[in-house]
């Protein structure tokens, strides 16, 4: 495939896989990826999201977008995370809340943009109190398609959501309400309902795995108002 660096869009994989929403999170202004990754596809993420980029892993791990969930203000995090990980995000400048409770892989289990956050059913209303301090941000707990890990099945940005076709009618409402942004449903990466596993993205562009078909990426597009 032939890369176009100056584009939103880009298909790409991470060493071959097309999970790619596994190890980013990304906002307007930064991007926080797994290491090991090509000095190209780097770069490609930097110019497609239009971002800083801060190559990291939590506890020797690579899945970034998994323990991660990340707005303009602040960053939700994994308790699994280790001292010089924290310094890596609190020197960027933002508040950060690590979770302590069952449900700690912040980015399977919160979505969140700066209008609102949606986060896993069964976290303690002490740990979703303490989101919505560091995020500044109301927070909502919910599901998506009947799933408690609403950060893998939808993605939002400031501009747009798409999220799991099964989506039900109540849910589609209350996500609306919470983001402030149109719903559409979708998939990713040839079928994969799990928009979060394979779609990187904020206001300015989007990442998607490389087996996502054409007809996919014109949803996504349009969701996202890209």
């Amino acid at each position: 495939m032939e890369f176009d660096e100056s584009s939103h869009f880009q298909q790409l994989d991470f060493h071959e896989n097309p999970n790619v929403g596994v190890f980013c999170r990304a906002n307007d202004t930064i991007a926080f990826i797994r290491t090991g990754l090509t000095r190209k596809t780097i770069k490609l993420i930097k110019g497609t999201l239009n971002v800083d980029i801060v190559e990291m892993r939590i506890s020797d791990a690579n899945i970034i977008g998994s323990l991660v969930a990340l707005n303009s203000h602040g960053a939700v995090v994994t308790d699994l995370i280790l001292g010089n990980d924290i310094k890596m995000i609190t020197d960027k400048g933002y508040d950060i809340c690590v979770i302590r409770d069952v449900c700690n892989a912040a980015g399977n289990d919160i979505l969140v943009n700066d209008a609102g956050a949606l986060v896993h059913v069964d976290m303690h209303k002490d740990v979703v109190d303490a989101i919505g301090d560091t995020l500044k941000v109301p927070v909502e707990q919910g599901t998506i398609a009947g799933l408690n890990t609403v950060g893998m099945a939808a993605v939002v940005t400031n501009k747009g959501l798409l999220c799991h076709p099964k989506v039900s009618e109540d849910e589609k409402l209350l996500l609306e309400d919470v983001f402030k942004v149109p719903v559409m449903v979708g998939t990713v990466n040839h079928g994969n309902p799990l928009i979060g596993c394979g779609l990187i993205a904020n206001s300015k562009g989007a990442i998607v795995g490389s087996l996502t078909t054409g007809i996919e990426l014109g949803r996504i597009e349009e969701a996202l108002n890209l």
